[in-house]
C-alpha cells in the first residue's frame, strides 16, 4: 500500500534536480504539501510548470543567514527531506581547502541548519515529524579519488544519529538513505564509461545502479507512518553494494 501524506507540508532542498526534483514531485501524489528549494531559479521554475500546486524558495543554504531570512515566514512544516548536495572528486593528496570547506558547507552544515529550524518549529507545535537526510554508500565505504564526499556523508550519518536521539524525545524521528549510484541524468552522464560503471558494478551484487524512482520510495516510507518506529537509522539503496 503506498504512503499517503495528506495534510502534511513537506520541505524538499535540493528539489531542482534529481532525486529532490523527483522526491517533490512524489510527495505531491501522496498529497503533501511541498515546499521546493534550490539555489537556481531556473530549475525551480521548470518545476513550477510540472507542479504548479509546489511552493518554491530560491536560496543558497550553505548561506546562514540567507537561509534564516528563506525559511523564517516558510509556516508549519512536517516532514523534512535534505537533499542538497554537492560532489567534487580530488584525490587525498590533492585535496583543496576550498572544495573540503565547500563540501562539508552544502552537505553537513545546510541539512543540520534546515533540520534544526523545522525541529524547532515542531517542537514549539507540540507535534511530531520526520526528516529523511539523503546519505551515501560513500559514506560506509572508501571510495578513490572521494576523500571530502566520503567525509561528508560519514558525517550526515552520524549528524543522522545524533539527531534521532535528540529530537526523537519530541516525537521527530531523523532517519538516511544511503543509495549507490542513482540514474538521474547527471548519474546516466557520470557513469556513461563501460569501464568506469564496470568497475562499481562488479561490487554490487545485484548488478545495476539504482533508478531515482527505488530511492525515492525509500525516502517516502521514512517520512511516512509505516516506518513510525524507525529512527536512527541508515537504509542502504545499494543493490547488496555494503553487505559484500
Amino acid at each position: 500500500m503506498a504512503a499517503r501524506l495528506d495534510g502534511k507540508c513537506t520541505l524538499v532542498t535540493g528539489a531542482g534536480k534529481g532525486i529532490g526534483r523527483e522526491t517533490a514531485k512524489a510527495l505531491i501524489r501522496c498529497g503533501s504539501e511541498v515546499i521546493a528549494v534550490s539555489r537556481t531559479q531556473s530549475d525551480l521554475d521548470s518545476l513550477s510548470c510540472e507542479c504548479p500546486n509546489l511552493r518554491t524558495i530560491c536560496v543558497d543554504l550553505s548561506n546562514w543567514e540567507a537561509t534564516e531570512n528563506a525559511l523564517k515566514d516558510v509556516g508549519p512544516i512536517d516532514l523534512l527531506v535534505n537533499n542538497a548536495a554537492v560532489a567534487i572528486l580530488q584525490p587525498f593528496l590533492e585535496v583543496t581547502e576550498e572544495v573540503f570547506d565547500k563540501l562539508f558547507a552544502i552537505n553537513v552544515k545546510t541539512a543540520m541548519h534546515v533540520s534544526q529550524i523545522v525541529a524547532r518549529g515542531l517542537r514549539a507545535r507540540g507535534v511530531g515529524g520526520s526528516i529523511v537526510n539523503i546519505s551515501s554508500q560513500a559514506s560506509q565505504c572508501a571510495l578513490r579519488d572521494h576523500t571530502v564526499y566520503c567525509a561528508t556523508k560519514g558525517a550526515l550519518d552520524m549528524l543522522t544519529k545524533m539527531m534521532a536521539l535528540e529530537l526523537g524525545p519530541y516525537n521527530i524521528r531523523t532517519n538516511a538513505v544511503n543509495p549507490t549510484v542513482v540514474m538521474t541524468n547527471m548519474g546516466r552522464i557520470g557513469w556513461s564509461d563501460p569501464v568506469k560503471a564496470g568497475q562499481m558494478l562488479s561490487r554490487i551484487p545485484l548488478g545495476r545502479f539504482a533508478e531515482v524512482e527505488e530511492v525515492v520510495n525509500a525516502i517516502l516510507f521514512l517520512l511516512s507512518d509505516k516506518s513510525s518506529m524507525i529512527n536512527g537509522a541508515t537504509l542502504p539503496v545499494d543493490g547488496g553494494f555494503l553487505a559484500s
